[in-house]
């Protein structure tokens, strides 16, 4: 690893109908880069992937839940990157959970993006 060697994590964001089945399908990713102070999250409503694995999925529900993932959310907006990535990705036993963090590493900033879309479409909306 180089002195210009970006770590940067991710993890996904799961919609889990019934905790003791463990079922889940990937609604969103969430990506940090704590050296370049950078946070990202999108979220994929599929609403007939969610039907079919839990009919009665409320998407109104849903879809109010996940905004505090998103840009402009209240929910620790202060907060540097890394403590609401941490924050987001803490274990729960609740209907939105994240997958646990995975590490990577980019040898430059202008990945960051590129690298998150590239996630986000084959983890997400696939």
């Amino acid at each position: 690893m180089n002195d210009n060697s970006l770590v940067y994590e991710y993890a996904t964001l799961r919609y889990v109908p019934d905790i003791e089945r463990e079922e889940f399908i990937n609604i969103g990713l969430l990506m940090m880069c704590k050296r370049r102070r950078w946070f990202r999250c999108e979220i994929h409503l599929d609403a007939d992937r969610l039907h079919a694995l839990d009919p009665s999925a409320d998407l109104d529900l849903i879809s109010r839940q996940v905004q505090m993932f998103l840009p402009g959310s209240k929910a620790l907006a202060d907060s540097p990157a890394e403590e609401r990535f941490r924050w987001f990705t803490a274990v729960k036993s609740a209907m939105l959970q994240t997958s646990r963090p995975h590490p990577g590493l980019l040898q430059d900033a202008a990945e960051l993006d590129p690298t998150f879309e590239r996630l986000y479409k084959r983890l997400v909306t696939k």
